[in-house]
């Protein structure tokens, strides 16, 4: 952390009017080029006086503040919904960490945490989920592991119900007719 700091010398910073922005500049350094890859996980904030309206795709990590409406994908990030956030959306993403408020179905492939003072309503498909004490849930959750597929939970199920329909086949017969026992 001492390195970092030192690496990062004011003098080199153009003045500036000293608003929010300037600090953030003067902290970060120089600005980094988008297409370049980066050593480590980028980490994207959207403040908590943002809204956003339609559809979010990304490939880093995000934190959200703000407002969302629409449809959030971040398959391969971790989706992290602040205190102060309120989405109204369909969410996939990797992971999903709530603290805000999510209204809309979530898709993760690897984990949904619902922390304290974090609100979902809508279904959750994920392997692992987390619902802690003080959070509030209301929907379905689907735990299905990778490479599970559904209709191995309801085959024997659909094993099970072909012999009895043949039963009452069996029975039914013409009004006045005596059934057959075989």
């Amino acid at each position: 952390m001492w390195k970092r700091d030192e690496s990062v010398k004011p003098a080199n910073v153009p003045p500036t009017s000293g608003g929010p922005n300037a600090q953030s500049s003067a902290a970060s350094g120089a600005p980094k080029p988008e297409g370049q890859p980066q050593m480590g996980r980028d980490v994207v904030n959207v403040g908590k006086s943002v809204v956003i309206k339609g559809e979010l795709n990304g490939s880093e990590d995000l934190t959200i503040e703000g407002q969302v409406e629409g449809k959030i994908e971040l398959k391969d990030h971790v989706l992290t919904i602040g205190s102060n956030g309120k989405i109204n959306a369909q969410v996939f993403a990797k992971a999903l960490i709530v603290l805000g408020e999510v209204n809309g179905n979530i898709s993760a492939s690897d984990k949904v945490e619902i922390r304290d003072g974090g609100s979902v309503d809508g279904d959750i498909v994920s392997p692992r989920v987390a619902i802690a004490e003080g959070a509030h849930f209301r929907g379905s959750v689907d735990m299905q592991r990778k490479g599970e597929s559904p209709s191995k939970e309801t085959e024997p199920r659909s094993a099970g119900h072909t012999a009895p329909p043949a039963q009452p086949q069996t029975h039914a017969a013409a009004p006045g007719a005596q059934p057959s026992v075989l």
